[in-house]
């Protein structure tokens, strides 16, 4: 069989660090096309990888099967409905959209398409944490459970790689790390009917959910929290116990390795993925109904 032809669009420190080293060492896919915004930028990324850079959208989608999108959610949305019409599978990152109209246009775009698509929500592609998920899905049973996504990209004295980023200062920790605690909260206790958030110091929102089934949640997302406080925390408690998401134990890349292998089952099989557009849209949505509550 021919090796699926995979382009990626954007070139910003994400797309350096993780999709781009990713997929020109995944032996499923040939990275064949580099896009952005800056050509530059696209040239010099696709010369490191072995692969051509484009001058539009367009252009790359013509000669690839599936596209990796690295780029800002409000960018990325309309790009991935162009990709979808043109027939290429979808490998998107979180949130797939700002706007829950935009995420239902590229659902439905993906839809009439027949394309897969695989969102790569970093937790759910960690070998630990997915397989914590999928067992503490299968015992049931939670009735509660609380998670601290907190970051300090904005932190005093922060020297992330994501503080020049524009919309992360914009939209702050609910639409960035927000993303991350739902795609392990969701799975284990259900669909969110009831939705609630409150405003902590600087961007710090406290996230309430009331699940399907009765179980309740919390977040405290924070991309602004001191170094010191900074990390991942989940813990459920019910009928089992009290359990706590394992620590990371590997990387992105691997990470992002096994999005791919994820997007390709999809794509030969035709059977959807539990991170595919449908479950990225719902995350806007109840992203989108805490936003509403905050203001």
């Amino acid at each position: 069989m021919t090796t699926p032809r995979i382009g990626l669009l954007g070139t910003g420190f994400w797309a350096q660090r993780v999709h781009a080293p990713a997929l020109a060492a995944h032996p499923g896919v040939e990275l064949t096309g580099v896009w952005g915004r800056r050509p530059e930028a696209a040239e010099e990324l696709a010369h490191a990888h072995g692969a051509r850079a484009h001058t539009s959208p367009d252009a790359l989608f013509a000669e690839c099967d599936a596209v990796a999108l690295a780029l800002p959610p409000a960018v990325q949305a309309p790009l991935a409905t162009r990709a979808a019409e043109a027939g290429c599978h979808l490998l998107l990152d979180k949130p797939v959209a700002l706007d829950p109209a935009d995420a239902r246009t590229l659902d439905e775009a993906a839809t009439r398409a027949h394309v897969a698509s695989v969102v790569f929500f970093t937790a759910r592609f960690g070998t630990h944490e997915a397989e914590w998920i999928a067992g503490r899905a299968e015992e049931g049973g939670w009735f509660t459970a609380h998670a601290d996504w907190l970051g300090s990209v904005f932190a005093e004295g922060s020297d992330s790689p994501y503080a020049a980023s524009a919309w992360r200062r914009e939209k702050g920790a609910l639409w960035d790390v927000g993303p991350h605690a739902l795609s392990v909260l969701l799975p284990v206790l259900g669909d969110a009917e009831d939705v609630t958030a409150r405003r902590g110091p600087a961007d710090t929102v406290l996230l309430t959910l009331r699940h399907r089934g009765g179980a309740a949640s919390s977040a405290t997302l924070s991309l602004t929290a001191p170094p010191a406080a900074a990390g991942v925390a989940v813990t459920l408690r019910g009928a089992a116990g009290v359990a706590v998401l394992p620590r990371r134990q590997d990387g992105p890349l691997p990470a992002y390795h096994r999005a791919v292998d994820a997007l390709l089952l999809a794509a030969r099989t035709g059977h959807p993925h539990p991170c595919d557009l449908r479950f990225g849209r719902r995350v806007t949505e109840i992203l989108a109904a805490a936003e509403q509550a905050l203001d």
